[in-house]
């Protein structure tokens, strides 16, 4: 899949993998799009914390989700901060995905004047430095 908007496109920084988040980064590289699960709970969370905001346990592995969503919210945004510049407006979304959770990402491949609340969208990956970084675009 090619990104053919992305206002974002090359200025992203590389993020810079914590111990915690390392499976997260990790599976990235691979364009596997990581989150948590808590087997006590049977849930999943999202961002990457080190006990389960379920049951306070620490039985949590790494599983890989469907990429498939549909946009929470969203926001348009015109005036990037630093270290973004000159950047066209782009699209800040929380997601929710069909694990439950929601990711705070950008969609690409989608005019801005299109998004709506609850359009579906499917996982894709851009580079932020040389680490691949989900986002996600129209389904």
């Amino acid at each position: 899949m090619s990104i053919e908007f992305d206002p974002l496109a090359g200025q992203r920084p590389a993020p810079i993998p914590l111990n915690l988040t390392k499976p997260f980064w990790d599976g990235a590289q691979d364009k596997k799009l990581m989150l948590q699960y808590c087997t006590q709970s049977g849930k999943y969370q999202f961002y990457p914390r080190p006990v389960s905001v379920y049951t306070g346990g620490r039985d949590l592995e790494w599983r890989e989700a469907s990429g498939k969503g549909h946009v929470y919210s969203f926001s348009l945004s015109y005036k990037a901060p630093p270290p973004f510049k000159d950047v066209k407006p782009y699209i800040v979304a929380s997601i929710e995905l069909e694990e439950g959770v929601r990711i705070l990402t950008n969609i690409v491949n989608c005019d801005p004047s299109t998004v709506r609340i609850d359009m579906p969208v499917r996982l894709t990956w851009v580079l932020a430095g040389t680490v691949n970084y989900p986002v996600f675009e129209p389904a």
